[in-house]
């Protein structure tokens, strides 16, 4: 139970069955007063009360809990039943008759989630044939009927709150989205639009120097924007949004990836066979994007001696896409936890780059349905996408039914 006391003897009052449960209660055996109490150590509150006898306790009074019988109760967790007080053995002795004026009394613990709550009991000045009736089991049926109604009210105000946390955090991650798509873009764009018109002015050869690195230093921090937004659509939204469509054209797309890298990094060899011999549905851009970031790993850590070797194929095996680089092998446990976001694939760890890279790449691999692996010893370390046959040919299949 995680509410206050109050609020605890307040969900009673509300259950509305609780009026009508204390009727049948009084009916069946013929007593003048019944509660449902909130028990704790220290306090006893009537949650809701009838009361036919004038005993003068309405719902939210309160008695001194070592006063009553239900104190024991709440020790013991067993219910207690008295016909009649002056013949009882264990009870004809006990205060409390005598301080609250009765004969007969009944009492059994309510619990909810495995955790005692307070009674259900019953009194009247009158003694009553309890023990040989129905009324036990009654009273225990009703107890327990009342614990599953409290039960169910803290289940459901949780669920309640859960909801509206949902709701508040989905409303703070657009918000988050919103500024890194829109508020840290913008500035940049009118950065590299200004770069770009002082560019076409007369400048000299160290001011265009300095020019072409303001704008090299605008693609790479919209790069790291457009990582950490697809981080954020991946782990506080339901992941990378993907347009899979039939893509004749993705040779030429994964082509010009390769083309903007040797351009980025001309002291670099880029060697790259791509062979793409069918149309496949894919998400065009994103699969540009994989590579791109596979490339950009291959250049950050593959060693400059080397050549990058890029090979894109469709054959019986789908849609493949590897990038190879020589260096040093990737640490056993760095690779376990590679595709994580944070993670830096090579063996130095201060590399630029915020290690968002190869976990995108894995996103938009688990996004088409692909496998995404490395494979890295002291001879390479390779990088393989491959998107499952069927799916190629099932994108075969739609692409020739609509040029039909």
């Amino acid at each position: 139970m995680s509410q206050t006391f109050e609020q605890d003897v307040a969900a009673v009052g509300v259950i509305d069955a609780v009026p009508k449960l204390l009727e049948v209660v009084c009916r069946a055996t013929g007593m003048g007063f019944a509660a449902v109490a909130r028990v704790t150590e220290d306090r006893w509150v009537a949650c809701a009360v009838r009361d036919e006898i004038a005993f003068g306790l309405e719902a939210g009074g309160e008695l001194e809990v070592a006063t009553t019988i239900c104190d024991q109760i709440r020790d013991t967790g067993q219910a207690v039943v008295i016909d009649n007080v002056a013949e009882d053995a264990d009870f004809r002795g006990h205060p409390t008759p005598a301080q609250y004026g009765f004969q007969s009394y009944i009492s059994v613990p309510i619990r909810y989630d495995g955790v005692f709550f307070g009674t259900l009991c019953a009194i009247d000045p009158r003694p009553m044939a309890l023990k040989a009736s129905s009324a036990l089991a009654m009273f225990e049926l009703f107890a327990e009927l009342i614990g599953q109604h409290l039960t169910a009210r803290e289940r459901l105000a949780k669920s309640q709150a859960a909801l509206l946390d949902a709701r508040e955090a989905g409303e703070l991650r657009e918000q988050f989205i919103a500024v890194l798509g829109h508020d840290l873009r913008n500035p940049l764009a009118s950065i590299d639009g200004a770069a770009r018109l002082i560019a076409k002015t007369p400048i000299d050869d160290r001011a265009r120097d300095l020019l072409d690195a303001m704008r090299h230093s605008v693609g790479r921090m919209a790069g790291l924007i457009d990582n950490v937004l697809d981080l954020a659509r991946g782990r506080l939204g339901g992941g990378l949004v993907l347009e899979p469509k039939p893509a004749p054209k993705l040779g030429e797309t994964l082509a010009h990836v390769v083309t903007e890298l040797r351009l980025a990094h001309p002291q670099r060899t880029i060697e790259a066979e791509i062979a793409i011999s069918r149309p496949v549905e894919v998400d065009e851009r994103r699969v540009a994007q994989l590579l791109s970031n596979l490339l950009a790993n291959a250049v950050s850590h593959g060693s400059d001696a080397a050549p990058i070797r890029v090979a894109a194929t469709t054959g019986s095996r789908g849609l493949e896409i590897v990038v190879a680089n020589a260096g040093p092998p990737i640490p056993e446990a760095a690779r376990r936890q590679l595709f994580q976001p944070f993670v830096r694939a090579g063996a130095n760890p201060h590399g630029q780059g915020l290690g968002l890279g190869l976990y995108i790449a894995a996103e938009i691999a688990k996004g088409h349905g692909a496998t995404l692996d490395v494979a890295s010893d002291a001879t390479e370390t390779r990088f393989t996408f491959r998107m499952p046959v069927e799916i190629a040919v099932q994108a075969a299949a739609v692409e020739a039914a609509s040029a039909g």
